[in-house]
């Protein structure tokens, strides 16, 4: 991970992981930085952590309900689809196409940080930080 995601990560009150941990020795990785750790399991994750992390999750927060899953399908109709799925939250994180969106549709924030170690084709490697002021969401993009 890059310095700054470290750095972020070590900051934060709690940190949401939208898959793709790969191993569980990165997650534990990621525990160790302190923050409570929340994800789901991706597609490239090992088969111990398939089973020991749920494919969907909602966290909640300081009163904030924010949904969580790695593959929110085919681009056409997305937000819509988790608008639905995640009705009674706030927000929706999701991974898998490492492509950043940090987008208001209906009632949610629907949000993608991007990847803070595979960019794949994207410009930069980024990740996001949400800041809560009381059930006020501001997602900000962080480029690293």
């Amino acid at each position: 991970m890059p310095d700054a995601c470290v750095e972020l990560l070590r900051g934060a009150d709690l940190v949401l992981h939208a898959g793709d941990f790969v191993s569980a020795a990165f997650l534990e990785e990621l525990r160790s930085l302190g923050p409570r750790v929340e994800g789901v399991h991706g597609n490239m994750d090992e088969p111990a952590l398939k089973e020991a992390l749920p494919k969907q999750h909602v966290v909640e927060f300081d009163g904030v309900r924010i949904g969580m899953v790695h593959d929110a399908g085919p681009r056409v109709g997305r937000e819509a689809r988790l608008a639905a799925r995640f009705e009674d939250c706030e927000a929706v994180v999701y991974g898998h196409t490492h492509v950043p969106q940090a987008e208001r549709f209906q009632h949610l924030w629907v949000l993608n940080p991007g990847s803070p170690t595979d960019r794949r084709r994207q410009p930069v490697h980024s990740m996001l930080v949400l800041r809560l002021r009381g059930r006020r969401i501001t997602p900000e993009l962080v480029t690293l």
